[in-house]
């Protein structure tokens, strides 16, 4: 009877009993919000993505669709400072697409051209465009789209794919509208 007494006072091995009920729930929290940081930060690299390429796009009078070293801006060069801004982060999901588009004289947002990279499909040309503005007759703006899938390198805490779309809009700075002769 008294090793019983012995027994329930005594409190020596409490706490590695204690430390191995909690030690798997915090790894696994901790793996979770580490997990979770890594997705937003590939949400907001992609958001960054579309709002450079879109900026270098609308700073451009012309642009052209093959890769050149003298001239317009290349398309093909800004896709690659997309694919550098994504950087470390996989970027063999990552999906462009910057769209010329212009108000007809009716304001009907029609599409001048569009370029996609990555398996991002280009708007056909005279396309009506949908955008979340209106635009007056003539004006021009250049739309900038990213689509990016992020996949968890541990896949525990987001066990699910994580597909990110981004568009920014942008007014052209140095001409009316930016013509592509190529696109």
């Amino acid at each position: 009877m008294r090793f019983f007494r012995r027994f329930g006072r005594d409190q020596r091995g409490v706490s590695a009993v204690e430390f191995a009920l909690i030690a798997p729930f915090m790894i696994l929290l901790y793996f979770g919000l580490a997990e979770l940081c890594q997705a937003l930060i590939a949400e907001r690299k992609a958001s960054h993505v579309a709002s450079a390429v879109g900026d270098l796009v609308a700073q451009s009078e012309s642009v052209t669709a093959a890769s050149t070293s003298t001239g317009p801006t290349s398309l093909p060069d800004i896709f690659k400072i997309g694919n550098q801004i994504m950087a470390p982060y996989d970027t063999s999901t990552l999906q462009i697409r910057v769209t010329s588009v212009t108000a007809n004289s009716t304001a009907v947002p029609k599409v001048d051209w569009s370029v996609g990279y990555g398996g991002y499909a280009a708007l056909s040309k005279a396309a009506t465009a949908t955008l979340p503005m209106t635009l007056t007759a003539g004006d021009s703006i250049v739309m900038a789209e990213v689509k990016y899938r992020y996949n968890s390198a541990i896949g525990y805490a987001l066990p699910k794919v994580q597909d990110y779309t981004e568009a920014f809009y942008l007014r052209p700075r140095r001409s009316d509208k930016v013509t592509c002769a190529d696109c």
